[in-house]
């Protein structure tokens, strides 16, 4: 498996929270390499990896396939798009940003910037009801392709940087599920401590909703959420931060089970996979809150990607994290709790 290929073809799919079906197939498409009976229920991709065997514990992996974005509102008498945001959109960023509007067929448009000449060199943060998407194309031209509640993400390719890094939209958490893909390619044929499955989930950037229902439909004994966390960038805490080339970050939290968090930490230390430890003093604000708390519960961490710039069209990280994010699992998934 190319991890670099894998990664650039999932994050460059379109499949804002709401509208995954793009990215989803994409994801099912490769994931029936490893499940071929995989399928996509209420949203969300779902497989089940190997045969399954009587009395082993399921072991669930989570990736979510969503990504942040915006939604059509409204287009205003003079043709412009305006729009609401789908996640937790930095505001900042938005003008002169390129980006598609998924409608009947895609229209590619800018966000609007009023030139710094005629602000006074003082203009503030947009708000959210003052963004507007400029396409060229006139209120009926508008209508006849496109309608509110149609999505629209950051029209964004991946590009190369130094070294194994990459950058793009969607990383988060289109890396996540690469992993996934990769810890399957590193199972097969061998020996499993668990019957596992596989869910690329939907929604996860507007409240862990398709992880939800997913732990709901799969009723796992353990789960483990991955995702991407902050990788250090200057000015940035470096406390609250891993580092991009440094290995997977290994969750630990009061919301999470300690007991499956240092055996991923005796797996990394057994396998010589550089990791680093994720500590949070209270939920993680990933899937793995819904996992931990379904039905009567199940054991439950986080294993996270390092990745800067989250939630921009810039995002960043190293492919080695990604690679040594999926030994870190299936490590884990061989030999068990340790």
């Amino acid at each position: 498996m190319d991890i670099k290929k894998t990664v650039i073809s999932l994050a460059e799919a379109c499949g804002a929270s709401g509208s995954e079906k793009c990215a989803a197939e994409l994801a099912l498409s490769m994931l029936r390499e490893y499940c071929p009976d995989a399928e996509i229920i209420n949203g969300n991709v779902i497989g089940r990896f190997g045969t399954h065997k009587e009395g082993l514990p399921l072991l669930v992996l989570d990736a979510h396939i969503d990504q942040v974005g915006l939604i059509v509102t409204y287009i205003t008498d003079e043709g412009f798009v305006k729009v609401g945001n789908i996640g937790g959109i930095d505001r900042r960023l938005l003008p002169a940003q390129p980006v598609v509007i998924h409608g009947k067929r895609d229209v590619k448009g800018v966000i609007c910037s009023v030139p710094p000449h005629l602000t006074n060199g003082d203009s503030g943060v947009l708000e959210m009801e003052d963004v507007a998407i400029d396409t060229g194309l006139t209120k009926a031209e508008l209508e006849e392709v496109i309608e509110a509640g149609d999505s629209i993400t950051f029209d964004v390719t991946c590009r190369d940087l130094i070294g194994s890094r990459i950058t793009g939209g969607a990383l988060d958490d289109r890396c996540g599920v690469a992993s996934i893909l990769y810890a399957l390619e590193l199972l097969r044929d061998k020996p499993l401590a668990y019957n596992t499955a596989v869910i690329f989930s939907t929604q996860e950037e507007v409240g862990e909703r398709g992880a939800k229902i997913g732990a709901f439909e799969l009723d796992p004994d353990i789960a483990i959420a991955v995702d991407v966390s902050f990788a250090y960038a200057i000015g940035e805490d470096e406390s609250k931060c891993g580092y991009l080339g440094k290995g997977p970050m290994i969750g630990i939290s009061p919301s999470l089970s300690r007991e499956i968090s240092d055996s991923l930490i005796s797996t990394a230390k057994a396998e010589d996979i550089p990791y680093q430890r994720e500590v949070m003093s209270g939920l993680t604000s990933t899937n793995a809150d819904r996992y931990s708390v379904n039905r009567c519960g199940a054991k439950t961490c986080t294993v996270s990607i390092p990745l800067r710039n989250m939630h921009t069209p810039v995002e960043v990280i190293d492919l080695e994290d990604v690679e040594m994010t999926a030994k870190l699992l299936a490590g884990f998934i061989r030999e068990g709790v340790k």
